[in-house]
């Protein structure tokens, strides 16, 4: 909060999604400065973001993930690369611990068949830089210089008010998280809107993903679930088919692979989360969407301790 308040002359709105931790209380200590909304219940991430926009006064709009910290003048350089390149969206470079970039995370290609079965299947798992998982996360990009780019990360993300109005800003469908951001600047590059990443706007990310509050199986429904929703969405039936098929088959083999190799949860745990999305995401009928409701939540999902517009 400190490094935005210290970026003169932005507006900083501070959208709480129904934290249970101290969050609020610590947010209102810059009441004075920024504007606190915290809600009753849990929006989601993109229902945070539209909250926050709505709220805003200003053209030019910023979204931060509140694990990043904006380096001084960081907003100002995104605002000039929108005025340079007359862009529409730019996002910056994220750092990770040690000043290492964020890379195939902060600037990603658009999701392709081909990127996503290299998901699912586990090609990426025992050769990541084949050439789908390279393009799908820009390998081989130079992040030294800005250029256009397909979907720069939600975690430092600015785009004109316009822009954001013109596509009907995020799809708060995609709840709780995951697949949101992707959604929205392929709904811009459709719409003929351009956007930039600028190195020069320098953001320290955690990568603290809140998603990690959620048990292991939600957290696969919702991330399953929402890949599905985005296909659906950007995709043929037939191309939907396959990803069903691939998220079966890929979910499947987790599973097996869980029997001999450490899970990422408790052994019984995955195996069965693996199993039950398996069903509900990839096997059941396309119109079966039950993965989609929303849970209560113990903690905000998606935007962590809150999403920040400035």
């Amino acid at each position: 909060m400190e490094a935005l308040l210290s970026q003169p002359d932005w507006e900083v709105i501070v959208v709480d999604n129904a934290s249970q931790d101290d969050t609020p209380a610590l947010a209102s200590r810059f009441a004075s400065r920024a504007r606190i909304v915290c809600n009753a219940d849990n929006k989601g991430f993109a229902g945070g973001v539209n909250q926050g926009v709505r709220l805003a006064s200003t053209e030019l709009l910023v979204l931060i993930n509140p694990d990043a910290i904006a380096s001084p003048g960081a907003l100002d350089k995104l605002a000039d690369a929108l005025s340079t390149y007359r862009a529409d969206a730019v996002g910056g470079m994220l750092l990770l611990e040690g000043g290492r970039p964020q890379i195939g995370n902060m600037v990603r290609s658009l999701p392709t068949l081909g990127s996503i079965m290299a998901e699912l299947l586990l090609l990426n798992n025992i050769w990541y830089r084949n050439p789908w998982n390279r393009k799908y996360r820009c390998l081989d990009l130079d992040y030294t210089r800005p250029q256009p780019v397909d979907c720069p990360a939600g975690a430092s993300l600015m785009f004109r008010r316009n822009a954001w109005e013109s596509v009907g800003g995020f799809d708060e469908s995609f709840y709780p998280a995951w697949f949101e951001d992707s959604d929205f600047c392929c709904r811009l590059l459709k719409a003929g809107w351009t956007i930039m990443y600028e190195p020069a706007a320098v953001f320290d990310h955690g990568a603290n993903h809140s998603g990690k509050q959620l048990s292991f199986y939600k957290h696969q429904l919702f991330w399953y679930g929402n890949l599905l929703r985005y296909f659906r969405k950007h995709f043929s039936p037939s191309q939907c088919f396959v990803v069903r098929g691939g998220i079966t088959a890929g979910l499947l083999l987790r599973a097996l692979l869980s029997l001999f190799l450490p899970p990422p949860a408790g052994r019984r745990e995955a195996i069965s989360a693996y199993i039950r999305c398996a069903w509900k995401c990839g096997i059941r009928p396309a119109n079966r969407q039950d993965y989609l409701v929303p849970v209560v939540a113990s903690a905000p999902l998606g935007t962590n301790e809150g999403t920040k517009v400035a």
